[in-house]
């Protein structure tokens, strides 16, 4: 059929246009024709498979030969050659060719919060951690710190709020010798450090903290009886546009710290809302919502709920549970029973617990205890790194061909409440 409407197009084109181009046309008709003719990508896929079957050897598909038009083929590597001619070597490739297409992860110090994570903070991306006062946004970014400076990267804490402690930041891991930090005057000042050091490809984590302490420069020189509005949004925008191509390039996470406001004549719907304006939500990758949830037995620390509220690089809209302890961070131990209790590496019976057939201890409390004294905690630890690290392998297909995935069971809880709701739509 569609030869025939081609063949047609010709003889009505010759009528109309000049010979030169009907000549033309025509030629074109009888390429298109010939590429119909040719075999198709499948088709040399189905014969591939067939002779495996029947040889039992293995054939290299990308020796064969491509079913491209050649004078297609011919003009796309001609704008592929002049497109690295203007703009260097490398500046478009093949994503096949562009090496290992798995994004790598840091650790938040917190096995669950990885595991909903799909394995930590990914490199070369904006992360976003917002919640109320007193909720964990500085203990888990400082806990981010750690787990680098532990991997034996560099990390810079850029102290917007001027309130970072660090005798706090000591007690939770983090090498405050090692750690560099900035007390910026502005808000301009604070992101063209951040900008030199992601060009500078030499900083693995930088923390921001926090995105409302971010004052421009204009409204800082002015009187306080003056209007600036939208300034902080408008800085905010063009330091995302500027950051974030160079992110991936060097690897590096800039994870921003973020403060909650509320909207005036909200019915319907969370009248909460970050500061800083909508950029900074469209550019993060990862966008964390934390709550206080109560408070610890003996006043030793709080339970905070992590909600992942967005993530480009998993699924998102998974919850977590955290035992912050005050002056050491987060329970890892705890964190570490829970994520192994998920991924089906310890077993509860019960009120007891169980790894590979052997009872560890009767009730969550001494459980963690347990783990703490005891070498099975650190084989149960590797254990869940293990099976984190899976994450990113591709996945397997089962006899039916479906996705065959670890029996991970994290739960999502979603609260109603106006107090708590807040979605990942924005």
């Amino acid at each position: 059929m569609k030869p025939f409407f081609l063949e047609r197009a010709v003889v009505v084109s010759s009528v109309v246009l000049s010979s030169s181009s009907a000549f033309q046309l025509r030629q074109s008709f009888h390429r298109r024709h010939d590429n119909l003719a040719s075999p198709s990508i499948s088709g040399r896929i189905l014969e591939a498979k067939k002779k495996v079957v029947e040889d039992g050897d293995g054939v290299d598909l990308s020796s064969k030969p491509s079913s491209m038009d050649p004078a297609k083929r011919a003009a796309l590597d001609g704008v592929l050659n002049q497109i690295e001619r203007s703009y260097g070597r490398g500046s478009i490739v093949k994503l096949g060719d562009a090496g290992n297409m798995v994004v790598e992860s840091i650790s938040t110090g917190a096995l669950t919060l990885d595991a909903a994570l799909g394995g930590g903070f990914p490199k070369g991306r904006v992360i976003e951690i917002y919640g109320p006062e007193s909720s964990g946004k500085t203990t888990l970014a400082l806990h981010a710190i750690a787990e680098c400076q532990k991997a034996g990267g560099i990390a810079a804490f850029v102290d917007a709020e001027h309130a970072l402690d660090p005798v706090y930041a000591a007690g939770l891991g983090v090498g405050v010798d090692d750690l560099l930090v900035s007390q910026p005057d502005s808000g301009e000042m604070a992101l063209d450090i951040v900008d030199q050091l992601v060009r500078s490809s030499a900083v693995d984590v930088i923390v921001v903290d926090s995105v409302a302490a971010l004052v421009p420069r204009a409204e800082l020189e002015g009187d306080m009886s003056d209007s600036q509005i939208g300034l902080q949004a408008r800085l905010m925008s063009k330091a995302m546009r500027k950051i974030t191509g160079s992110l991936s390039l060097s690897q590096c996470t800039v994870i921003f710290l973020n403060q909650l406001r509320s909207k005036v004549g909200v019915i319907y719907g969370s009248p909460e809302v970050t500061s800083g304006g909508n950029a900074l939500k469209f550019y993060a990758s990862v966008r964390l919502d934390t709550r206080r949830k109560e408070i610890l037995p003996d006043n030793k620390g709080i339970r905070v709920k992590v909600k992942v509220v967005k993530n480009k690089v998993a699924a998102p809209f998974k919850a977590v549970m955290l035992d912050i302890i005050f002056g050491t961070g987060i329970d890892s131990w705890g964190c570490t029973l829970d994520a192994a209790l998920d991924l089906g590496i310890v077993e509860r019976r019960g009120s007891w617990y169980a790894y590979q057939g052997n009872q560890l201890a009767q009730g969550r409390h001494n459980v963690v205890e347990y783990l703490k004294t005891n070498d099975l905690g650190e084989s149960i630890k590797e254990d869940v790194r293990q099976a984190l690290a899976n994450y990113g392998q591709p996945v397997d297909l089962d006899d039916d061909g479906d996705v065959d995935m670890p029996d991970a069971d994290i739960d999502l809880e979603i609260s109603n409440s106006s107090e708590e709701l807040i979605t990942g739509f924005e």
